[in-house]
């Protein structure tokens, strides 16, 4: 009998004490995870020292989280049940449904009580891991100690799960990555697994799970017996519960971890996947946001690494060897496959003549230097075999044709990429180019080509070994090293001699010294004849008469030729004509024959008089460049130019009133030009008004001009005509980025800038009248609208404004901005700033400053914007900043 009434006491108290219940389940609950939380985060600490936690401490863990969700889920009704009690809790109205639900709470109390109460003496052990395999290093590494501490630190980050290490071929990516490896073999920083896998070029599945398999001990007769998807299972199935470091060595496509088996890397599985590529591309397929990249050699460890591959003993065998050396091993511009090739092979050369003759041979045709063809090349050659498409195999090729470090202009190899036909532009020259940049960017992230920015153009280089192994290719492999006649910067005085003729394809004979180019041998096959900075002086009128195919054809920066000959109209399959920098007189006759002339660049050919009867006979071209021509751009020339149906760029500059008016009434150039100049004009009673059709300039200059407006013309809206400025949604001048105004008088604003969205460049100087950039009252609708001026803004320089007052009212975000150069504005007292400003991307803004006078006056924000800013103004001498404008209007 007492049995039962025990029985009937317990089963009555779960509905009786359900309230107790749940309040000591909700504590005990709180109490556990608390407990929990604390041993997870002792035991991850001893895991990083390389110590194993114990198996019953996991089950606890795993007990916890049951429990923890079944307590969540009880609690979470809590509520509804507890309004289902009547008769002081003896009772209830759905008395089943609460009993059930009361001894669920008394059972999970009972239990979260018995994990509370568990009391671990030891929660790790010594790891019994099995050995990290140790991989062979070379015996000399050099340069590598930070980025090897930058890549170990960033791989052992909590939140990095997959990191990825990219760079040219040869260059030591293999190398870093062995070092990070070796580094677990004397601790494993709590990882079950380290293991090392060579992809290489052809992606092998099955072959990479099986050498994971072989290390975790996996393979065997029933491993081999199951398919690939199967294996992965297997795979998967082992590892998911324990920590893997995975290094994959070569990677030339994307990795699926989830095809091989591999858990993929998270914050909470602590797995880690580090790999090696060429290509920038494959880190972002692979997930990796911040990709690190492995760069060549300083100057100074590529020497350090030169000497000790020859040898102190080679070295000291001659006083004039160690500067010799030094200049070999610039030659190699830091690649350490290089470096090391070439000074194994120098180690047993010990007479001034060797070496020598080893600069001459790596200086004219380094393929044939010893180990270039059989070590070097081949290894590199792998990235251009990669390239998918032959069009942007065939465009890096072209790109040899530059001479060695030589920055290339992005814009300018485009160009010739079009019209040697290698890129298609019968669609658009935009729609070209814009191929073109796509395909830069391809060469980009093969670690093929590099990115540079050089005074505020942008540009590409090209690794000189990259250029040689490039150079080995277009010759066939060294078949037919005539294809690609490359002697740029060779010091040349004249043609160089051809035993065959019929097999040149392109020839660059850049900065060279030849004077005088005579009547020629037939190139049939020429396409592209590249002479800029050459010191031509003289052309045979009879030079181009047998060259059929010639296409692209630069005479630019020669600065002492002064005619060109009449033959160039034999020229008939020319489509780029490149005169810029010459001292051209006039153009011959023969230039209207060239019916195939697609690109016209006349740049700063300033003692060119007259082109009058010329243009109007190009009818395909499409790019013009007159910008600082010596001719002005008169009614003549205009109306010539309006006949050019096809004329998609045009850079012109003009300093004749009626002239400009002509132009800028014009529907027909006004759309096409990219850049205009206006210059030395007295505008004071009319100002300037900028067609909204001109939706493709990007540079727009205006210097030595009396000028007393600059505005915008009007928009059609239905039945009537508005200023911009009264519809401001209407963004009028997308592609302007750069504006400079210089020594222009009259001028008080500048508020037609609101409508240029995408302006990145403002340079004003000397404009005495200027009070505002932005004007308050002409900009009240823009204000309206919520139009944020300058929100791609990087560079903002304003020189010589004694009137200047504000440049906008209010603080700007100016998320992309770099610096501000603040030269003589003593009336400019706040800059459009706040604490706010220029954070995007953590850019830190940089301001300059002439007068310490000025600093000191300027009116912040508060005191946030003024504590923030006041550690990035820098005050420079008015000279200097005068020394780095000579070189650019873009601040440097």
């Amino acid at each position: 009998m007492k049995k039962v009434c025990q029985w009937l006491d317990i089963q009555v108290g779960y509905v009786h004490n359900l309230e107790k219940n749940l309040a000591a389940l909700e504590t005990t609950m709180e109490e556990l995870k608390a407990k929990r939380d604390d041993l997870s985060r002792r035991v991850t600490r001893e895991e990083d020292r390389g110590l194993q936690r114990l198996s019953e401490f996991q089950v606890w863990l795993t007990r916890v989280e049951t429990f923890e969700n079944e307590a969540n889920n009880l609690l979470s009704a809590r509520n509804g049940q507890l309004q289902r009690l009547c008769l002081l809790g003896f009772c209830s109205k759905s008395l089943i449904l609460s009993y059930r639900y009361g001894k669920s709470v008394s059972m999970n109390l009972r239990e979260v009580e018995k994990l509370n109460s568990k009391v671990f003496e030891v929660i790790v052990e010594q790891a019994h891991t099995f050995e990290v395999e140790e991989r062979q290093l070379q015996s000399t590494i050099v340069g590598q100690k930070e980025m090897l501490e930058n890549a170990w630190n960033h791989l052992m980050e909590d939140r990095v799960g997959i990191m990825g290490l990219y760079g040219m071929g040869g260059v030591g990516k293999t190398t870093l990555l062995t070092q990070l490896n070796n580094k677990f073999s004397g601790m494993t920083c709590g990882f079950d697994f380290v293991i090392w896998v060579v992809v290489s070029k052809e992606l092998r599945v099955e072959k990479i799970q099986s050498e994971i398999a072989q290390k975790v001990g996996l393979d065997g007769d029933e491993w081999k017996q199951k398919e690939k998807s199967q294996k992965a299972d297997v795979i998967y199935n082992f590892l998911r519960k324990k920590r893997l470091l995975l290094f994959l060595d070569d990677i030339w496509e994307k990795v699926d971890l989830v095809e091989i088996g591999i858990p993929f890397p998270t914050t909470q599985n602590r797995c880690k996947v580090a790999f090696t590529t060429r290509s920038k591309a494959i880190c972002a397929h692979m997930g990796v946001e911040e990709p690190m990249e492995v760069k060549c050699l300083s100057e100074d460890d590529a020497y350090d690494l030169f000497q000790k591959k020859v040898g102190q003993i080679t070295l000291r065998s001659d006083p004039g060897i160690p500067e010799l050396a030094r200049k070999v091993a610039k030659k190699c511009c830091g690649l350490p496959l290089a470096l090391n090739v070439v000074g194994e092979a120098m180690s047993c050369k010990r007479t001034l003549q060797e070496w020598c003759y080893t600069i001459d041979v790596l200086t004219s045709y380094a393929v044939e230097f010893s180990g270039m063809k059989d070590k070097i090349l081949p290894l590199l050659k792998y990235s251009y075999d990669n390239l998918e498409v032959e069009q942007v195999k065939t465009c890096l090729l072209y790109c040899t044709l530059f001479p060695e470090d030589d920055k290339i202009p992005k814009e300018k190899l485009i160009s010739l990429w079009i019209c040697e036909g290698i890129i298609d532009g019968s669609g658009g020259i935009e729609r070209a180019e814009n191929k073109g940049y796509d395909i830069i960017g391809s060469l980009v992230r093969a670690s093929l080509l590099t990115d540079v920015k050089w005074y505020g153009t942008e540009n590409v280089c090209m690794h000189d070994v990259v250029r040689e192994m490039a150079l080995w290719i277009a010759s066939d492999l060294g078949a037919q090293k005539e294809a690609f006649i490359v002697r740029a910067g060779a010091g040349l005085s004249e043609m160089p001699k051809v035993e065959n003729c019929n097999v040149v394809r392109r020839m660059s004979l850049i900065k060279n010294k030849i004077h005088h180019l005579p009547s020629s041998q037939e190139y049939l096959e020429l396409t592209t004849l590249l002479l800029e900075k050459a010191n031509l002086t003289n052309i045979s009128s009879e030079f181009f008469k047998s060259m059929p195919r010639l296409a692209v054809l630069d005479l630019s920066y020669n600065g002492n030729l002064f005619e060109l000959p009449d033959g160039i109209s034999q020229l008939v399959s020319l489509q780029y004509l490149n005169l810029s920098y010459t001292s051209i007189r006039h153009l011959p006759r023969g230039v209207q024959e060239l019916k195939k002339l697609i690109h016209l660049d006349l740049e700063e050919t300033d003692n060119l008089s007259n082109i009058d009867g010329i243009l109007s006979s190009l009818h395909n071209l499409k790019i013009l460049n007159l910008s600082r021509a010596g001719f002005s751009l008169d009614c003549n020339i205009l109306e010539e130019l309006q006949t050019l149906e096809h004329l998609e760029i045009l850079t012109i500059e003009i300093d004749l009133q009626q002239g400009l008016e002509q132009f800028l009434s014009s529907h027909k150039l006004t759309p096409a030009t990219r850049n205009l100049t206006i210059r030395c004009m007295q505008l004071e009673s009319s100002g300037i008004s900028l067609p909204i059709s001109m939706e493709n300039l990007r540079e727009f200059n205006i210097v030595w001009c009396s000028i007393s407006e600059i505005k915008m013309g009007t928009i059609c809206m239905e039945s009537k005509t508005v200023s911009p400025l009264d519809n401001p949604r209407t963004s009028c001048f997308l592609s302007l980025s750069k504006v400079i105004i210089l020594d222009c008088k009259c001028v008080k604003e500048l508020t037609l800038l609101m409508f240029a969205p995408n302006l990145r460049v403002l340079s004003v100087q000397f404009a005495k009248q200027l009070e505002d950039v932005i004007n308050k009252e002409k900009s009240r609708h823009g204000e309206k609208s919520r139009i944020v001026p300058f929100r791609r803004l990087e560079y903002l320089l304003l020189g010589d404004l004694p009137e200047l007052k504000n440049i906008y009212w209010n603080p700007l975000p100016f998320p992309c901005l770099k610096r501000i150069d603040i030269i003589e504005c003593p009336n400019l007292k706040k800059l459009p700033l706040d604490s706010q400003s220029g954070k995007l991307g953590g850019n830190r803004v940089i301001i300059r400053y002439t007068e310490k006078e000025w600093i000191e006056t300027v009116e912040w924000e508060d005191e946030a914007t003024k504590i923030r800013f006041l550690r990035s103004c820098l005050h420079v001498c008015e000279t200097q900043n005068q020394d780095q404008q000579t070189h650019s209007s873009v601040p440097t």
